[in-house]
């Protein structure tokens, strides 16, 4: 089949007196905000070449048709399809969702207290058919504080503009305008006379609090709240206590708070802190006492209390500790619950109000797993929640917990149909030594029979950006990789929080590199110790951590037999350099401003993966990215797959599929979710020759 080919149209690019050619540049829309939201103003010219794109990828992988369906069967035969989630109580009623073998989205369940009646209240389905859309993203689902009421937002494009609307639960009626633009959010007033939503701007920033009043068919919003500089987005949300609401204005590396009271007629929200460059902080309420979780005079945060925030006297609740990164705190009357982070593993801790004593929940004996707790009720005076964890070998497990006795009892263990045996795999922690001598955790999960002697093939998987650690729990999909001798492998590479603040600090900025050292140093450490062998490596990342693979298979093409890019930022240059995208601005701070900043430029311009392609050989490349999303663009890897056909000299596989009608999360639905990964794994797969 004929390889595709992108026009070249030169185009020279010049800042801080440096110019260089971008042949492919054209292909960006100027009017992409349209074609976000109605991708037929899609340039003609550039729609052929994706579809061309889509069609040379599904000749090449053809030969997996096959392997895809029996991996996609495989994937979902480990899904319980018909199953309920455990039960939440609020005043009145108990609410729960469920799925089914048939549908793709979740239906929402109540039913009184002491009644057997069950009401089914929103099916996502049966939403979406009457919608008749091939995207169908559900942003938020609320009941307002009487029962009476349901809220949600929907995006049908992927592109992330939610419109809000409203309905009466018992008789369906839409009982006010629906509101286009928003960011998904909603927050009901306590009296549900109003809801509380943000506003998307023209960069599609999230900037303004509106009020809107629950009956209106005008546009008379009420703006209660208005973010001034283009980097901070903003939301809103209610405090545990209920008597305050709470106005977080942020961009990654800075925050600022504002409250008013719960009842206030006309809202005027008050500062809290005023904000500071590197500062972040969350303020909550509870029984006459504000907590503060902030990096104030602590890097890996601290708790603070006051009793007024008209007068702040701050004190010390939870101290600071170095490189164990200090969570927040979940409230009850009479304990509080909070979280720990140390080298890429969980922790949770129970305090008693009344004596002050704290304890780890101890949840498992396994040596790798992710905690978590959950409220069973709405009414906090209570001893019991609910308690769980997973690991990677061990499927999700949910206890009913008393507090106060310590007695649990297993009340929902994640079911896999076709069958699981945790015993059947092996899960290492290690820790191994970067470029910097910096010891980074690895997380390794393989079969029991997969030898440990070079033979086998690894997948090595990565982000390293924001500050978003990953966590080690279950995934059933990467049984049908591991059960095959493909060994999963997950870097705790610097960018994320893994291991506090120091280490996203150690992973941005002009720190960045390190972030694609310690994953390549992964890579060698795998080697040295016989998991895998040199180039029969496959790595994988999606979005920041699709930058990540960009750069590593242009510095160490040679250490991989593939990578898999999955709506990866690999044109981060041009990007970061284009202030009215809706992320550059407010990503500064993760990245450097190479508009404005020649250190940040020369930087950037050293590693960013479109820049930095090269004349030589590639590893096996298969890249996704969907049309309508508004956080990478998919110009970004449209571009780099054009280039790469340019100048690389290999014959190895290159694949851009690009989904035409889904956004940054790729397909909606669970069977869409599902066909994803099958097309990803089979990849693989057809790669390391498994299939």
């Amino acid at each position: 089949m004929k390889v595709p080919q992108l026009k070249k149209k030169p185009e020279l690019k010049s800042c801080h007196n440096i110019t260089w050619e971008d042949n492919y540049s054209w292909i960006h829309q100027k009017n992409i905000l349209e074609v976000l939201k109605d991708k037929n103003k899609l340039d003609p010219e550039v729609k052929e070449y994706l579809i061309e794109e889509n069609n040379y990828a599904d000749y090449h992988l053809a030969d997996t048709k096959i392997l895809q369906k029996s991996l996609f069967d495989e994937i979902k035969g480990r899904i319980k399809l018909d199953d309920e989630s455990l039960p939440f109580r609020d005043h009145t009623y108990d609410y729960w969702t469920k799925t089914t073998a048939k549908g793709n989205y979740s239906i929402k369940l109540r039913k009184k207290i002491n009644s057997n009646q069950v009401e089914e209240i929103w099916n996502g389905d049966k939403e979406k058919e009457k919608l008749g859309v091939e995207y169908f993203g559900v942003g938020d689902l609320e009941v307002s504080h009487d029962d009476k009421l349901l809220a949600y937002s929907l995006d049908t494009k992927g592109s992330e503009y939610y419109s809000i609307f409203i309905r009466e639960i018992v008789s369906n009626k839409i009982v006010t305008k629906e509101i286009h633009d928003t960011s998904g959010g909603i927050t009901f007033s306590l009296d549900d006379k109003y809801i509380f939503y943000s506003k998307l701007d023209n960069n599609h920033r999230a900037r303004k609090i509106y009020r809107h009043k629950i009956g209106n068919y005008d546009d008379n919003d009420e703006l209660i709240f208005e973010e001034k500089s283009e980097a901070f987005t903003v939301s809103i949300g209610l405090s545990s206590d209920e008597k305050y609401y709470f106005i977080s204005t942020s961009d990654h590396n800075t925050s600022e708070q504002y409250y008013f009271a719960a009842d206030e007629k006309l809202p005027k929200p008050k500062l809290i802190i005023k904000r500071e460059r590197g500062i972040l902080y969350s303020v909550n309420s509870w029984k006459g006492k504000f907590y503060n979780h902030t990096n104030k005079n602590a890097e890996d945060f601290k708790i603070d209390i006051t009793e007024n925030l008209e007068k702040q006297k701050w004190r010390s609740f939870v101290s600071a500790k170095n490189e164990v990164l200090v969570g927040g705190c979940v409230f009850l009357n009479d304990w509080i619950i909070r979280s720990e982070t140390s080298n890429a593993l969980d922790k949770l801790f129970l305090r008693n109000i009344s004596t002050n004593i704290e304890e780890e929940l101890i949840f498992s004996n396994e040596s790798v797993y992710v905690p978590n707790i959950s409220l069973k009720q709405k009414d906090r005076n209570t001893n019991e929640i609910y308690i769980g964890y997973s690991s990677p070998k061990t499927p999700s497990r949910v206890y009913s917990y008393n507090l106060l006795d310590k007695s649990k009892k297993l009340i929902k263990e994640q079911e896999i149909p076709s069958g699981h045996n945790p015993e059947n795999y092996i899960v290492e922690r290690i820790e191994y030594k970067s470029h910097d001598g910096r010891m980074v955790p690895l997380t390794i999960t393989r079969h029991k029979k997969t030898k440990i002697d070079g033979s086998a093939n690894l997948l090595l998987y990565g982000y390293g950006s924001y500050g978003s650690s990953m966590s080690p729990g279950f995934s059933s999909t990467k049984l049908s990789l591991i059960d095959r001798d493909i060994i999963w492998a997950t870097a705790h590479i610097r960018g994320g929080m893994e291991k506090g603040m120091k280490w996203w600090k150690e992973g941005k900025l002009t720190n960045k590199k390190n972030t694609f050292e310690d994953y390549i140093f992964a890579a060698k450490y795998l080697i040295e110790k016989k998991y895998s062998s040199n180039g029969k490596i496959i790595g994988m990342g999606g979005s920041a951590g699709g930058l990540l693979m960009g750069v590593v298979i242009n510095k160490e093409p040679k250490l991989f037999l593939g990578v898999i890019m999955a709506v990866p930022f690999v044109d981060s240059l041009t990007t970061n350099l284009d202030h009215s995208l809706p992320l550059t601005v407010g990503e500064f701070d993760e990245f450097g401003n190479a508009k404005d900043n020649k250190e940040h430029f020369d930087y950037i311009f050293s590693y960013a993966p479109y820049n930095n392609i090269k004349k030589m050989d590639y590893p096996h490349i298969l890249i996704t990215t969907s049309l309508s999303d508004n956080r990478v663009l998919f110009d970004e890897p449209a571009k780099f797959t054009a280039k790469l056909r340019d100048l690389k000299t290999d014959n190895n596989l290159l694949l851009l599929k690009t989904e035409m009608n889904a956004g940054h999360g790729g397909k909606s639905g669970r069977d869409g979710a599902i066909e994803e990964i099958a097309l990803d794994y089979a990849f693989a797969l057809k790669i390391a020759k498994k299939n």
